[in-house]
């Protein structure tokens, strides 16, 4: 088919949404005229417009338009696409006319369309392409969502990366000058680490780590707790990017022998990033890591948090309480602060004093009175602790528990009338209490203040683009058999993810938490002032709303939301380490 054939075609394909819907009676006479109006502000396309103003369900108008037009209709939220066919159009081209190329065969490509009916952009695209097009009508979003994946900045980043390294040719050249020098935004290291940036956002990585080897520079991500790698061969570049990074901190671009720590903040589009930078001496250089917090989303309330609704329920009924001691417990990046401020978030009224001690602070709140911490001037933790304490609090936030003297006083202040919500690293909710009193803690305060102890952990949830069924071998049954106490458990919806580009290959795409609540009752409280660690395990297990981490994972595996594997990677109760390694095999 020629270009002005297939142009003839489109343009007798050419149909008014707008009547065919009023015709279909779908939507009325006037609501098509207040989206017309109303279009003329925006300038959407009508069907946009038409969706945007509630008067058309997006699925009931693109299934319209696949009759209308007879276009194949294409999920896209389970496509298996190709990142290089995407890409044989122009980025520009294919968000400027939300299109996706899709497939590419002998008879031509199959393009994905949000609006089919746009016979101009169709046009536009055939002259780029040079080739005959499909159309085939896609959902907006989920068009957009793989525009995001497919068009990394990978290329972008290493092409940057060559141009630095050829600005450091010279063995002459004094990278701080260059550097320093380089305040424009066309100056190569400025582009590169807004490419870095940009990248490590649109894959919602929560670090990014620029790390010198002996002949390569590394640069990772960590996308959903998993480092995700891309190595560059201009290793010379890494003192430019950390004398860069060191100013936008305010660091000592001079010292090179000892670690450093800062923190600054940038605007990525439509986020407002907060960074938390580490710097170290290593044996090729220095290391860095960069802790992205983004701002733009905002604070989670408690019903937001991946939270049971029945967790949620018994949550709030502790903190609401008047006094005691809560803790929320789990390893780093377990999500513990966002269950935190999702509390305050709650407690934050008129009528209530709160402070928080932190380093860093996180997110801001308002009439909040947060508290950063600052050693080198002596504004220690206990030291802060005990002024808070003078300061008329109705509630108080601590960072973490660290020791001994924080313990106790945190746990005075319970004991006194406050309601006091900390974090503390140990594995499970059970020995957090213990853990308080093997800190040198009086057994008696531990159990008169802790009230409850929320722990939690962060599994990867199973991609759903790339999701499989999956039957367990006979090593991991016989796993779940123990674990949920039942000689024949259901594994029909167990899936597991192959691999897509969705997902960068891993078969996993975003997080869920998983969480293990205790509240602390008489007999808990008991064993606690008798320091007896089988009497309140027991006595915890016992507990009618205590349900532990890894049966929580695995009622995730049993629904097909994560994996066994992860149940594995992130359970401490699974006590057989010869059944773990046969399970991981």
């Amino acid at each position: 088919m020629t270009n002005n054939s297939a142009s003839s075609t489109a343009v007798s394909k050419r149909i008014r949404i707008g009547d065919i819907l009023v015709a279909q009676q779908i939507i009325s006479q006037e609501q098509l005229e207040t989206a017309l109006a109303e279009q003329k502000k925006t300038g959407y396309k009508l069907g946009r417009q038409l969706v945007a103003l509630g008067f058309v369900d997006e699925n009931t108008l693109l299934t319209l338009l696949s009759k209308q037009l007879n276009y194949p209709f294409i999920d896209l939220a389970h496509y298996r696409f190709d990142r290089e066919v995407v890409r044989i159009l122009p980025e520009t081209v294919s968000r400027r006319y939300r299109v996706i190329a899709l497939k590419e065969d002998k008879d031509g490509i199959l393009l994905g369309m949000s609006d089919p009916t746009d016979i101009f952009g169709l046009d536009d695209i055939r002259k780029i392409l040079n080739k005959p097009v499909k159309p085939a009508v896609v959902r907006e979003s989920e068009l957009l969502d793989i525009l995001d994946v497919a068009y990394t900045r990978a290329s972008e980043i290493a092409s940057l990366a060559e141009q630095l390294d050829e600005e450091l040719e010279s063995d002459a050249v004094d990278i701080a000058d260059i550097v320093t020098a380089a305040e424009d935004m066309d100056a190569p290291v400025v582009k590169l680490l807004q490419k870095i940036f940009e990248e490590a956002v649109k894959s919602r990585a929560s670090d990014i780590h620029i790390e010198p080897d002996e002949t390569v520079l590394r640069i990772r991500q960590r996308i959903d707790g998993v480092l995700v790698e891309q190595v560059m061969n201009e290793k010379r570049i890494v003192g430019a990017l950390v004398v860069r990074l060191k100013l936008m901190s305010r660091l000592d671009i001079s010292e090179k022998r000892l670690p450093q720590d800062g923190r600054f903040n940038l605007k990525i589009g439509s986020h407002s990033i907060d960074v938390r930078l580490s710097t170290m001496p290593v044996q090729y250089g220095e290391s860095v890591v960069m802790r992205l917090l983004d701002h733009s989303a905002g604070i989670r309330p408690l019903s937001k948090v991946g939270m049971p609704d029945n967790y949620v329920k018994l949550f709030r009924n502790v903190i609401h309480r008047p006094h005691g001691l809560v803790l929320v417990t789990g390893p780093t990046g377990s999500g513990k602060t966002t269950t935190l401020y999702g509390a305050l978030s709650e407690l934050n009224t008129p009528e209530k004093k709160i402070i928080t001690v932190e380093d860093p602070v996180e997110y801001r709140l308002p009439r909040v009175n947060q508290v950063q911490l600052h050693e080198k001037i002596g504004l220690t933790f206990n030291t802060v602790l005990r002024a808070t304490l003078r300061q008329d609090p109705d509630i108080l936030l601590i960072g973490e528990i660290r020791d001994s003297e924080s313990a106790e006083i945190a746990l005075r202040a319970a004991m006194t009338g406050h309601l006091v919500l900390s974090t503390l690293h140990t594995n499970d909710a059970v020995t957090s209490a213990l853990r308080l009193i093997d800190m040198g803690v009086d057994s008696f305060l531990v159990a008169s203040s802790l009230k409850a102890v929320i722990a939690q952990r962060l599994v990867r949830r199973v991609c759903i683009h790339c999701a499989e069924p999956y039957t367990p071998n006979p090593q991991e049954f016989d796993l779940i058999r123990r674990m949920t106490k039942h000689s024949a458990p259901d594994v029909s919806q167990m899936r597991k993810g192959s691999g897509c580009p969705h997902c960068y290959n891993s078969g996993y795409l975003d997080r869920i938490g998983v969480f293990e609540f205790l509240e602390v009752n008489n007999a808990m409280a008991d064993a606690l002032r008798d320091r007896n660690v089988r009497q309140f395990n027991e006595a915890a297990n016992a507990h009618e709303n205590y349900r532990p981490l890894s049966r929580s994972a695995l009622d995730y595996a049993l629904q097909g939301i994560t994996t066994i594997d992860e149940v594995l990677r992130v359970s401490a109760e699974v006590e057989d380490e010869s059944l773990a390694k046969d399970v991981a095999k």
